[in-house]
């Protein structure tokens, strides 16, 4: 399996999947192909739960094509818990911001043609 379809495999079961450097340890997406930290290639993959606070967002009334049938929505970026990693995702049903405090927690709960599919906790 691809690291991409392993990636979507792991959210569509609410996880994240990540890789650790096996030379210094470091933390990254499983998206990368070399350490951000140390430059090395190897990894270990290492699943995440998926769930984080909201970093910050963005409401989409306006979607961009092929999205319109999901306004409104919030586009997040969620600090994963337990680790420095950040990723972004979609929150269906939110209309204004007092909906989607700051640092409220979320979690992912699926992959589909939107991406990472997040719900409010």
């Amino acid at each position: 399996m691809t690291e991409k379809k392993n990636f979507i495999e792991h959210a569509k079961d609410g996880k994240i999947l990540s890789h650790k450097c096996i030379n210094c340890g470091y933390l990254s997406l499983a998206t990368v192909y070399f350490c951000k930290k140390c430059g090395k290639r190897g990894f270990d993959d290492f699943v995440l739960d998926g769930q984080g606070k909201v970093g910050t967002y963005t409401i989409m009334t306006v979607p961009p094509t092929g999205f319109e049938k999901y306004t409104p929505y919030a586009w997040v970026i969620i600090n994963l818990d337990n680790s420095d990693l950040r990723i972004s995702g979609f929150l269906p049903n939110i209309q204004k911001s007092g909906d989607l405090p700051i640092g409220a927690a979320v979690k992912v709960v699926g992959f589909d043609d939107r991406g990472i599919v997040l719900k409010k906790l």
